[in-house]
């Protein structure tokens, strides 16, 4: 299946070229950036505008086969002269892009709904073509998407406390299908390689963010690692079948608090009862009502953990909800295996770990020096 490019990789070309276009006075129609994924994107330039001290182009959202609202929505970015001392990129966002009314999110309060890897990216490329013409001022670069409101209100932006538009996102600069065969072939195929090597465990990770936390916190590296998805339940099943005798779950707080319910497909469309569990848990630990209604109307968990971090009582809900999480991961391995947990939010880092996951330090680092 074709991969396609996510709006952050759209935004970072569309703001290259723009740049491009204002420092050397040329018309750009084609540009070209990396992706962190190490993808190379080539993208066609529309609807360019140059003028003396500003420059903007668009970029037209491609999601290969994987198309959501977003694709062949037009991502603009103008990039223009500011009067700041130094050499600074300022990052703004214009129409149609959404910003962020509340706490939890990638973004702090106030902000354009710009995540940090599409900043990043945003900021690389600018930065290149400042170097390749010599420029040593300071610019502002502006992500605009004139349909972007529209579009919001098909995502879940008005919902999370995102306003106005649409969220600028990706972590890997690509779109990889979703397809859920196709997504479960790759997990079984990783999961073997994993036993071809020779090891009886595995750690697991729904997402590029815990597999990124894996690997900051704990050294266990992204490549012997294993991305599930949402696919919480056949990844137990397709490990247990293949013989691992250990496995370890790192997750963000958002997913795992719903294994927590014994659901083990964590996409939003097959159920979401994040806060009713995190309140339902709460209330065991003698969390008061209005701070249970407080968690209720959260709509994030990073922001319910704040909460619970107010009332002094995180410690002790996080630790039921990694007896929880364990309990219906190990009813779905029946048996066959040994399964661990670590919760985290990107704010608060570890939040609770099963009572075995210690063992699982000692494990990477004696798969670190077998490496080296």
């Amino acid at each position: 299946m074709r991969y396609g490019f996510t709006t952050g990789s759209c935004a970072a070309a569309a703001a290259k070229a723009a740049a491009y276009m204002l420092l050397t006075g040329k018309k750009k129609t084609e540009i070209t950036i990396e992706t962190p994924k190490g993808i190379s994107y080539t993208a066609q330039t529309e609807d360019i505008v140059c003028k003396e001290r500003e420059a903007s182009c668009a970029v037209r959202k491609d999601g290969g086969d994987d198309p959501d609202v977003t694709t062949g929505a037009l991502i603009y970015a103008k990039v223009s002269f500011s009067e700041e001392a130094g050499q600074k990129l300022r990052i703004q966002g214009g129409v149609g892009v959404g910003k962020v009314t509340r706490p939890g999110l990638d973004q702090p309060v106030g902000s354009a709904a710009i995540n940090r890897v599409p900043r990043e990216m945003i900021e690389k490329e600018v930065r290149q073509v400042c170097e390749i013409t010599d420029y040593k001022g300071s610019l502002t670069v502006e992500i605009f998407v004139p349909d972007g409101e529209r579009l919001a209100q098909q995502t879940f932006n008005p919902r999370l406390g995102i306003t106005g538009g649409i969220s600028i996102l990706g972590t890997s600069g690509i779109v990889e299908p979703m397809s859920s065969q196709a997504v479960l072939d790759t997990i079984r195929v990783e999961l073997n390689q994993r036993k071809a090597e020779g090891f009886d465990y595995v750690a697991v990770a729904p997402g590029n963010y815990g597999l990124e936390f894996m690997k900051k916190s704990y050294g266990y590296d992204l490549d012997r690692s294993v991305k599930c998805s949402n696919f919480i339940g056949d990844t137990i099943d397709m490990a247990a079948e293949l013989g691992f005798r250990k496995l370890l779950f790192t997750g963000h707080i958002g997913k795992l608090i719903k294994v927590a319910g014994g659901i083990m497909n964590t996409h939003s469309k097959e159920g979401d009862c994040r806060m009713e569990l995190l309140a339902a848990f709460s209330i065991r630990a003698g969390v008061g009502q209005e701070k249970i209604r407080a968690i209720l109307d959260c709509v994030t968990t990073e922001e319910a953990v704040r909460i619970l971090k107010e009332e002094g009582k995180c410690d002790e809900v996080m630790a039921y909800a990694a007896e929880r999480i364990c309990f219906y991961l190990e009813k779905r391995a029946q048996g066959r295996m040994r399964i661990d947990c670590i919760v985290y939010a990107n704010e608060f880092g570890e939040l609770a770990r099963s009572k075995e996951a210690a063992e699982w330090f000692t494990l990477s680092e004696r798969e670190r020096e077998r490496q080296i």
